[in-house]
């Protein structure tokens, strides 16, 4: 189908969105603006530094937006600095041959399961797992401009799920008062998100092992 990817690696056949939507330029410019706002109102409290990997450590779900996007990037990456995006994949491929397993969905697509029993494992899944577009050497993300959203909201307070709570990195804020951190909040367009997210007409979610590959 013209609107799917569909990759083979050995015994691995993902299907996902070809095309990022045209407004994901503008979600991002929105969420460039929105880190930098946070981060000068944060000043010192803010721990984020290039060579930082806390937050690059641990699997977490990303949605079909953030999957055409990380694959907009591979496909820049493999036009600009192949070598670089060919050792982006033999990481990924390394991450999935040792994770697979484990894995708590369906391991032949990458498609995070939906059931409770599989929502449940995949809280304890891969906790401690360097993500596959890190660079251990440079302590670096090799795919920062097109990293999903989850990563481009952690570090400042940003509201979690539905809740009024704030969340933070754990490295950030030491010390700060409940008022200080607030003042600080980093706003996050929710609804543009949603909106781009459904436009994909892709409701599934996975992980970034996954949507690093792309079609051989």
């Amino acid at each position: 189908m013209e609107s799917e990817l569909r990759r083979r690696e050995g015994d691995l056949d993902y299907a996902w969105p070809m095309r990022l939507p045209a407004g994901d330029t503008e979600l991002v410019q929105i969420m460039d603006a929105a880190l930098a706002d946070a981060a000068r109102r944060a000043g010192t409290w803010l721990a984020c530094r290039p060579g930082c990997t806390q937050c690059c450590h641990g699997a977490f779900a990303i949605n079909a937006l953030d999957v055409a996007r990380l694959q907009a990037g591979m496909r820049a990456l493999h036009a600009d600095d192949f070598e670089k995006a060919k050792a982006i994949e033999q990481r990924a491929k390394a991450w999935i041959a040792e994770f697979g397993p484990g894995f708590p969905g369906d391991a032949t697509t990458g498609v995070l399961g939906t059931s409770d029993e599989e929502q449940a494992r995949f809280e304890e899944f891969a906790n401690d797992a360097a993500c596959p577009a890190l660079d251990l050497a440079t302590g670096l993300c090799d795919v920062y401009t097109w990293r999903p959203m989850t990563c481009r909201v952690f570090g400042p307070p940003v509201r979690m799920g539905e809740g009024e709570a704030l969340g933070c990195c754990e490295l950030c804020f030491v010390g700060a008062s409940e008022e200080e951190i607030a003042a600080r909040e980093m706003g996050v367009p929710h609804e543009l998100e949603q909106r781009l997210v459904d436009e994909t007409g892709d409701a599934r979610e996975t992980v970034v092992a996954f949507a690093l590959l792309l079609e051989a």
